[in-house]
């Protein structure tokens, strides 16, 4: 599956942010953030955009940590590289 569950996953746990909280900072229900953070669905551009903006106003720090391994082409990609 894509790498926005997987830095998804990592910044939540490093930030101790659950996730019912960023569902409901959201306004969607937990089943959601579980299954981006569990790889079984990926989460389309807009809805990228959408935790960004969930993360900013939980931890500004966590979005900033999230935007950059998201962003990356070298992290969390699960890719080995020549």
């Amino acid at each position: 599956m894509g790498k926005a569950g997987r830095v998804l996953k990592t910044v939540m746990q490093s930030y101790g942010i659950s996730q019912g909280k960023l569902a409901a900072a959201m306004g969607i229900g937990a089943s959601n953030v579980y299954r981006w953070a569990n790889e079984i669905r990926d989460p389309g551009s807009e809805t990228v955009m959408k935790i960004l903006e969930a993360l900013e106003n939980l931890n500004p720090d966590a979005a900033t940590e999230f935007r950059q391994l998201y962003m990356n082409p070298d992290s969390e990609t699960g890719t080995e590289s020549d």
